[in-house]
């Protein structure tokens, strides 16, 4: 099972062509790799007060900026040859932690709307986008290859980011708005194939074992 994300990994590639000069700069700021890993995960949290004061346009806005982060430490790591394990941990913790304030600030916002349903369909988004980084970690700790699967962390913040513009733009979380219906469809989107992501992980690991198994005998 090789890579099914959404994101082709020629365009994956272009856009780290995109990224690296832009990191290079951040880096001839004074900035460190680790240093925009930790900036990302700051403005997660900004974009986690948005979403609860039902600022959802803002909340994508910074949603998406907030992950720009993401790729920005990677390329002025490599470009710099700064490459760590510790980098790659705080790397690793931060993403998860920042993905997981901005499904509570949704929830948050969500319930203040009384549009109950959105606040349990963020809840199960989040708990299903924890469980694909788990799978990839767990494999990872095993020593197996386990970053699979059709939505790992970027098309889930893709997705996130559309919904809250949708939402924003279509009367927000109001009683009777469309806002409502496009935030839990994208919310439910993510459910879905994150869910799908972990599974498509579980198995992939399965595979690599028994391999291992076999050629073993």
């Amino acid at each position: 099972m090789g890579d099914q994300s959404f994101v082709s990994q020629a365009t994956r590639a272009r856009v780290r062509g995109i990224v690296t000069p832009i990191a290079v700069g951040a880096g001839k700021l004074g900035l460190t790799p680790n240093a925009l890993t930790v900036i990302g995960f700051l403005i997660s949290g900004v974009a986690a007060g948005a979403a609860a004061a039902q600022m959802w346009l803002l909340a994508a806005a910074l949603v998406i900026f907030g992950g720009s982060f993401d790729m920005l430490d990677g390329g002025l790591a490599r470009a710099q040859n700064r490459v760590t394990r510790f980098g790659a941990f705080l790397d690793s913790t931060l993403d998860r932690w920042g993905e997981g304030v901005v499904y509570i600030g949704i929830v948050a916002g969500a319930s203040a709307a009384g549009f109950v349903v959105g606040a349990v369909l963020a809840a199960a988004a989040a708990v299903s986008s924890f469980q694909v980084s788990y799978t990839r970690a767990k494999a990872e700790s095993l020593k197996l290859h386990g970053e699979v699967g059709i939505a790992p962390r970027a098309e889930r913040l893709v997705l996130l980011t559309i919904g809250l513009v949708l939402a924003g733009l279509d009367g927000g979380l109001a009683a009777g708005a469309r806002g409502q219906l496009w935030l839990a469809a994208t919310l439910g989107i993510i459910f879905a194939t994150a869910s799908i992501t972990a599974v498509q992980r579980t198995w992939h690991v399965r595979s690599q074992l028994r391999d291992e198994e076999q050629g073993a005998k």
